[in-house]
């Protein structure tokens, strides 16, 4: 089997490291594709406005100068084109990518890029407790329960067109109950976080920031990592709420 791997953390992110471990499990055909730097919040954006850079880090071993997305494309249809992967595994991402987060992300959005074009392709975060640690996050989770979580997804007949979302919660390896499917969730509370600061020559500049929520609502992903279980959801790109198209039909006539 030939795996491609990629993340948002970028290409010296420990979190890939963690990747390529799991990957080992269940290939040697192992290739790296990912981007220069963090392009955390990047969501599905590609880069059109200027060129891209491909930078050779070893044998299948490759960083791109762009986004996710772009790092996808670039591994499908450049670097891979006689033969495109058969799996394509995003991450380990370091923080969380559940409930609406994932239009945000663009861990979760390498995996969509996968999946359009036809690879199968799943998603892994390793949530963490505490803001401010830096690339001191754990990912113990991640490492001791990945092959296994990706062992049975790839048991599973593949459904076209959709990714899978994996979360691992922020707990040691031996504390986590299981594995347990749950619905994307939405956060009942609003955590957007603006913070403001002045730099030496008295401008203001901003920050966004994501406050982490305790909130877990209804039997979703969000409720299955607060219960201290991996979450595994399906997601697809059909964006279609088919409640309102009868009632957008009547208007238009």
């Amino acid at each position: 089997m030939r795996i491609l791997l990629t993340n948002d953390d970028g290409i010296h992110a420990p979190g890939l490291v963690v990747l390529e471990q799991i990957a080992r499990a269940f290939s040697d055909d192992i290739w790296i594709v990912a981007p220069m730097e963090e392009q955390s919040g990047a969501g599905h954006s590609l880069t059109l406005s200027r060129p891209l850079r491909l930078r050779r880090h070893g044998e299948k071993h490759y960083s791109v100068s762009g986004t996710p997305t772009d790092a996808v494309m670039m591994a499908v249809g450049h670097l891979m084109k006689d033969h495109k992967p058969d799996l394509l595994l995003s991450g380990v991402n370091r923080g969380a990518n559940l409930g609406e987060d994932v239009t945000y992300s663009g861990t979760v959005s390498a995996a969509m890029e996968g999946a359009i074009s036809g690879v199968r392709s799943i998603a892994l975060s390793q949530v963490y407790a505490e803001e401010g640690q830096g690339d001191g996050v754990s990912f113990e989770a991640a490492q001791v329960w990945g092959e296994r979580v990706v062992r049975g997804l790839l048991a599973l007949p593949e459904t076209a067109r959709t990714l899978i979302n994996v979360n691992f919660p922020a707990l040691p390896a031996g504390a986590i109950k299981g594995i347990k499917v749950a619905r994307q969730g939405f956060y009942d509370v609003d955590r957007t976080r603006i913070v403001k600061s002045t730099d030496p020559r008295g401008y203001d500049y901003f920050w966004f920031g994501l406050h982490h929520s305790d909130s877990a609502p209804g039997e979703s992903d969000l409720a299955a990592v607060a219960a201290g279980y991996i979450s595994v959801t399906p997601l697809h790109f059909d964006l279609t709420h088919d409640a309102s198209m009868a009632a957008l039909g009547k208007a238009f006539g």
